[in-house]
Formats: structure tokens, sequence, C-alpha cells
């Protein structure tokens, strides 16, 4: 470590100062993705500023029964450290949450994290050519500000009338409220997103009652259920060439899923037959089937998988209230046709603050300008990476970087590499700061939402997503392309498009460069 650390007294508690080269916001898979590449590039003059007491991110604060990501697990992973250990194709979150403790400590991260310490803001100076990021642990000082703060870090919080004032339990899905024993209770759970087709099926075995409010139904497939057997995971471990081979055989066959994005009328008919099937099978009523049936284009939301969800609103103690929560009084839930539901408990699966991230409203240009006023009609990134009128700042897992048929470890570690390449140029030149044109940018933007307006996030107009900014319409969450795609455009780091300060101050174009490799696809 060659960062220097002193402390300071500040509103009567003692805070540590730091400074170093890089600094990085978050420890979830891109925090801990950057930190280990940088350490295996040879660089340890870095920090990692994390606002909780563990890393982990999503799967640190999500312990909701039933958890599990929907991405298989050897894709869900990082190349760079295989797990052969996977219990199966699809993972229990405690499972993924113990794969990134072992990554920090295999990586030797835990020098270089800066635990409790929540972002309150983070300025360029513009004279010192460093960020100033003031935290509740300290501040710290930087060259580089690198955010990867991910898309399910906050939880959204529906304003519904009266919800505050509820009489029972109430927590949203990602902060679950262990001390509350629900066994017994009446309970509501709101939303029908991926959380909550894996807590439905939990809450209703122990619920005495179950009221799902549903604003829109989810287009849901069957899970694939494939255990790794002890033999099998003997086999990963010696021979990491099996392993690489179950990752890439998972790749494709999700990058195969992106027709079905594309809108590509067979696809679109296979996957719309593959839902409609899986909730035939399960749900014998029509009636109960017509209102778990959605009427928008699939893949518009996240498509989900799931073998216990339908089948859960066969039992006599659940019940599916067709429409969306609109007002509490009291210990009475009511949807939007008027029904009262008296519930004890209510469980908010109402997703993320993913649109309109709060780390944007922390972050400053030179000028005072918040990175939320600079994304005020959405999200955007040049290469989905860098951000106009930032410089030295890098974003992992922000805009237009989010998959509905892939990986998202696959986007972060195409991001890891871009961002190492800039690095490396910048010392190789000596330039003092690194940002892009806002033309380029804006071009970069625009080619991504002309590419998006002939997919199933744009086409669709009945379908209300999150991965859509409502303040401009734009689709700033997703990348509306394959993945190895984005890997191919931007898993380099090349200078075009990009201004640069120099050792003599003198800010100009920088020249582009092409990279000395190609792209690993996988």
């Amino acid at each position: 470590m060659t960062t220097e650390t002193h402390t300071t007294e500040q509103a009567g508690a003692q805070q540590l100062d730091e400074t170093a080269e890089i600094l990085i916001i978050g420890a979830g898979f891109a925090g801990l993705g950057m930190g280990a590449q940088l350490r295996r590039a040879g660089r340890e003059d870095f920090l990692i500023i994390e606002r909780a007491g563990e890393v982990g991110g999503t799967w640190r604060d999500n312990t909701y029964p039933g958890a599990a990501c929907d991405v298989p697990s050897h894709l869900y992973s990082f190349s760079f450290a295989m797990n052969p250990d996977w219990s199966g194709f699809y993972t229990p979150g405690p499972e993924i949450q113990n794969y990134l403790l072992n990554v920090t400590e295999q990586e030797g991260l835990r020098p270089h994290l800066r635990l409790n310490a929540n972002m309150d803001e983070a300025k360029w100076d513009e004279q010192a050519e460093r960020w100033i990021v003031r935290t509740s642990r300290g501040t710290y000082t930087g060259r580089y500000l690198i955010t990867g703060t991910g898309h399910l870090a906050d939880p959204s919080l529906p304003d519904i009338p009266g919800l505050a004032d509820f009489e029972g339990d109430i927590f949203h899905s990602a902060r679950w409220n262990h001390d509350v024993d629900l066994t017994g209770k009446r309970v509501a759970v709101v939303g029908t997103g991926a959380s909550a087709i894996q807590v439905v099926p939990e809450m209703a075995e122990i619920a005495s009652e179950l009221t799902v409010f549903q604003r829109t139904p989810a287009w849901v497939i069957p899970r694939i259920v494939k255990p790794y057997s002890a033999a099998t995971r003997r086999k990963f471990a010696r021979d990491a060439e099996s392993m690489q081979r179950e990752r890439d055989d998972i790749f494709w066959f999700a990058e195969s899923a992106y027709a079905q994005r594309r809108a590509v009328p067979a696809a679109l008919a296979e996957v719309t037959a593959n839902a409609l099937g899986n909730l035939e099978r399960a749900v014998p009523d029509p009636e109960l089937r017509a209102k778990l049936t959605p009427s928008y284009m699939p893949g518009c939301k996240r498509v989900l998988s799931s073998n216990a969800y339908y089948p859960t609103f066969n039992r006599e103690n659940v019940t599916l209230e067709a429409s969306a929560l609109t007002r509490v009084e009291g210990t009475t839930a009511y949807g939007a046709d008027g029904v009262g539901y008296e519930v004890d408990a209510i469980v908010l699966c109402t997703g993320f603050e993913a649109a309109q991230p709060p780390f944007a409203e922390a972050i400053f240009d030179g000028e005072g300008v918040s990175l939320a006023n600079h994304w005020s009609t959405g999200m955007s990134a040049f290469d989905s990476t860098a951000v106009s009128g930032f410089p030295n700042l890098f974003a992992i897992n922000g805009p237009n970087t989010s998959l509905g048929h892939n990986s998202i470890v696959y986007i972060i570690e195409s991001q890891v590499q871009y961002i190492l390449e800039a690095l490396d140029r910048a010392d190789a030149e000596g330039l003092r700061t690194l940002v892009p044109a806002r033309p380029a940018e804006e071009e970069y933007v625009a080619k991504i939402q002309e590419r998006a307006a002939t997919s199933v996030w744009l086409m669709d107009g009945g379908c209300n997503s999150w991965y859509v900014d409502p303040r401009s319409g734009n689709l700033t969450l997703i990348w509306p392309d394959y993945a190895y795609d984005f890997r191919a455009r931007n898993g380099h780091f090349t200078g075009a498009g990009f201004l640069s300060r120099g050792a003599d101050g003198t800010v100009r174009p920088l020249t582009e460069q092409q990279p000395k490799a190609e792209a690993t696809l996988i």
C-alpha cells in the first residue's frame, strides 16, 4: 500500500483522511473486480470505499427468504476467479455472498477496503486535479474516481397514501427485517418482479393469509433445475477447462436469447409459448390464469424464471389482487379496484432507484454541477463508462450496461479492462486528466437510442419498465445489443473521443490508438 493516512478531528469524532491514486466507490462485484485487476496489474495505490460494514453489494443486502440469482452460476462469477464448488446451475444468494468474501481474501483486497464509509460528497478539484471524497468515515483524495455502485443498491419505496402510517410491520425485500417472525401472520407482498417471485412462494408457506398486489403480471418461464453433483464439482476443480466449457456453453446459450429482445418474431413466439405453457400447466383456473397473463411484449420487463411462483396462487391462503396497492388505512391495504385486505405485515418488492441513482446526487464536477443534474434527462456515458465534464471519472455498471439476457459480471469485466488501459495510457504519456468530449458522448448515446428503438424495451408502449428513464423515455439502463458486442466495442480504451490535459497543462484531443490485443470474448 502506498496510501497516505493522517488523522483529523471533525465534529468531535476521530476521522481518517487518506490519499490514494485511485478511489473506488462500492465493494460489490464492480468494486471488487476493479480492485482485483488493479492488484493483478501491479497497482496497489487504491482504496475501495464502502458504505456498509462488509463487501458483497446486492448479495450482502438481499437476505430475503428464497433469494437467488437468475443468471447461471458459472457465468455470474469472475472469469479470473471461477468457482468449481457452485452447488447448482443457479445459485442461492448466501452462496454468492460467500464467493465474494472468498474473492476479497484471495485477491488480497482486505487492506484496501474502507468500510462503513458512506460517500456524502465527491467533488472534482479543478486546481489540484484531484477528487475529494467526503465520507462518514473521513475524507479521501484521489486522482481517479471509479464508481461501482450497481443498479440494485438503493431500494425504491413507493409513495402510497397511508403507507408510512401502517400499523403493522413493513420493510423492503432488500432490507429484510429478520427480527420479525411472519409465521401465521397476514402478509401482503407488493410487486411481482424478480424479488417478488422468490419471496411469494416462501411467504405462502408460513403466512396464514398472503395477498399479492400485482400492478403488472410478469412473464415467467420454467427455471432450470440442475444441481452439480460432488463428482461434477471435483471434475471442475481438477480440470479447469471443463469448467470453462460449462461457462462458454452458458454464455452462448444466453446470447441466443438476445434475438427475443430484438423482437425477432420467431424468438418472441418461442418465449411466449414457453411462459404461457408454464402458466397453463401450473394454474388450472382460467380466470386466475387470465389475471396472471401479461399483455406486454416479453422482455420489455425482465423475463423471470420460477417453478414455484405460479403454483403458489392455487393455495387457499393466497389471494392475487390484480391491481396496484393504492392506499393504506390502519391495517387495511387497498388495491386500485377498491378492495381492502386486513394485513399484519407488508413486504415491499418494489425494485430499486436504478434510473435515477442516488449516488449521482453526491458527485460534482469542478464547477459544482452534480452528476444528477448532468443526467437530468437520463443517465448517459461515453462508451458507457466515462462522463463528459467529469474528468478522471469512470462508472462501472452505470448507464447502458445492464443486460436482459446475459451476465452483468461479463460487462463489469469489460469495463474494468477499459479502465486499466486508460490508466496505463495516462501513465505512459504523462496525462494529467482524461475526459470524453461532449459531442462524442452525445453521438455515442444517440447511436444507442437508435439501436434501442427497435428493441422490446422501447417498441412496447404498454410496458412501464425501470430500464427506461421516465423523464426522457430513453433506454438508459440496458445495453441494447449482444453482450459480446459490448466487449468488442467498449472492452478497450483507444483514446478516441477523449480530451486530455498533458504535462504542459494544455488540453487537446487524445489520439486514437488501436488495442494491443483483441478482446477475449468470454
